[in-house]
């Protein structure tokens, strides 16, 4: 049974999803490359055995996405230096447009986001923090018990 608590934070969630694909489609995206694009963003130049592992997709399906998104413009390949075997992937600029089409996500969340007292932000941040890594290692337990 869903409490009124689990039935607010599963709206968001499924808020969030659902902004993020309406954001990837409005950018010429799809889900997987959006996400895809966002992890290099965050972490920077990944192996195409780190962007495999990262998004879940076999070895196969990541040269496809890799493929796609340096056809578009989004990423380039290069030899790892350490080992000339590897290829690093790594951001070649954001797709254009997606400032755009982030902006208006950006500018509500950013009103919300100014409505909180620093002590609030700094309890939410903790939050996004903390629940961001609960998140991976849920999704690697769960991917790791479907690969068994």
């Amino acid at each position: 049974m869903s409490t009124p608590q689990s039935a607010v934070f599963r709206r968001y969630l499924s808020a969030m999803v659902l902004n993020s694909l309406a954001t990837a489609e409005a950018a010429g995206l799809n889900a997987t490359d959006y996400y895809a694009l966002n992890l290099l963003d965050l972490s920077g130049p990944l192996t195409s055995g780190e962007l495999a592992a990262r998004t879940g997709l076999t070895t196969g399906a990541t040269t496809r996405l890799i493929d796609r998104l340096e056809r578009g413009g989004h990423v380039r390949r290069a030899a790892d230096p350490a080992d000339r075997r590897k290829v690093i992937v790594e951001s070649a600029g954001r797709p254009e447009g997606l400032d755009t089409v982030l902006a208006g996500t950006r500018r509500r969340i950013g009103e919300l986001l100014q409505s909180f007292s620093a002590e609030e932000l700094a309890v939410l941040f903790d939050y996004f923090g903390r629940a961001a890594t609960a998140y991976q290692e849920a999704t690697d337990e769960l991917v790791s018990q479907t690969r068994s």
